[in-house]
């Protein structure tokens, strides 16, 4: 069946939203990518990369600090792919997957399910810094809190992404930065790395946390990954608006033509738990639109949609952090971007 395609009012819309926020003071600028399974595509630009870079208008190969997007399209993969080659259970402890621990270790018997969905009832509050000057590794600190409720209730946690990044490590052998890169290689993304990236004039800057301080600019703006070096289960990933939409639309065929990351896709948008009435989460994704929109944001401005059934898919990437709070200074574009994603009527439904 033919995908949905964007209308020319849908871009117009999208375009005038994207010019709004820039020019209401929420983002020096952005990039916003809508297109479908079957080659439509189109970008939308307004404002500026950064005062720091003049003129320079962002473009679909603008490098951005892509933060909780790291979850869908680096842990959620990776650990889809693991699970298909047995190298670790969804339903098992995520401890069986992390190097052996000897004693109780409350955190590390929620599921590898349950930390995908956020609904382990591990402790919410994630501060690595803790755990500066700590002999225990890592994963045994994380494993060894107790939880703050039993699980089932949804809570968004970093920690158990933290977690699940670690045991992709080792299940894998390898770094998670490497399992994460083979991966964007073989779907041709070339631009998506985990950082640091460092400074340069196609890499969007974000956050000065101290007046008269350099800008955070081209490591990860998230505390928890900058003390992992950069690479976590949960954040640390930049990305081009052009590689999220070519992922996203490769999500989009396998969904449309089976295989294995389709296979997966698929189970990920069974419900686990409610968020608010109407609104859901799968394995990693928000759920809405009746389970017909999967979508994710990130903390310094950036969101990835799937349409899956409508084979449709909208990327926005900003650096709104830059000015502050990026949740609430571009509310309004990603609230024309749920409506317009959720647009799922085929053509031959529009003519009946």
């Amino acid at each position: 069946m033919p995908a949905v395609p964007f209308t020319a009012d849908d871009t117009a819309r999208l375009q005038e939203t994207l010019q709004e926020v820039v020019a209401d003071g929420a983002t020096p600028g952005g990039v916003v990518v809508c297109g479908t399974v079957d080659g439509q595509r189109q970008v939308l630009t307004a404002g500026v990369i950064a005062s720091e870079l003049g003129d320079a208008v962002p473009t679909d190969a603008t490098v951005y600090d892509v933060a909780s997007l790291t979850k869908v399209i680096a842990t959620w993969p990776l650990v889809g792919q693991a699970a298909q080659a047995g190298l670790l259970d969804v339903d098992a402890p995520v401890r069986d997957a992390l190097p052996v621990m000897s004693g109780e270790a409350p955190s590390g018997e929620a599921t590898v399910r349950q930390l995908l969905a956020h609904i382990a009832g591990l402790r919410a509050a994630t501060r690595l810094d803790h755990y500066r000057g700590a002999d225990a590794p890592l994963h045994e600190l994380l494993c060894r809190e107790p939880l703050e409720e039993a699980p089932g209730r949804h809570r968004y946690i970093n920690r158990g992404y933290i977690l699940l990044g670690l045991a992709l490590a080792h299940v894998h052998g390898r770094p998670l930065d490497v399992l994460a890169g083979e991966l964007w290689q073989s779907m041709g993304l070339r631009s998506m790395v985990y950082g640091p990236v460092g400074r340069g004039p196609q890499v969007a800057p974000t956050e000065q946390r101290i007046p008269g301080a350099p800008r955070i600019w081209g490591a990860a703006h998230d505390d928890n990954a900058a003390l992992m070096g950069g690479v976590a289960g949960h954040a640390g990933v930049f990305s081009t608006p052009r590689d999220l939409a070519v992922y996203a639309r490769e999500l989009l065929a396998a969904y449309a033509h089976g295989g294995s990351l389709g296979d997966w896709l698929r189970v990920s948008l069974v419900p686990q738990a409610e968020i608010e009435p109407g609104l859901g989460r799968g394995l990693s994704w928000i759920l809405t639109a009746g389970g017909h929109v999967a979508y994710h944001h990130g903390f310094t401005g950036t969101s990835l949609y799937l349409a899956p059934d409508a084979g449709r898919y909208l990327v926005i990437c900003t650096n709104a952090l830059y000015h502050g709070p990026a949740r609430t200074r571009i509310a309004p574009l990603r609230t024309l971007a749920m409506k317009t994603i959720s647009a799922t009527r085929r053509p031959e439904a529009l003519n009946g």
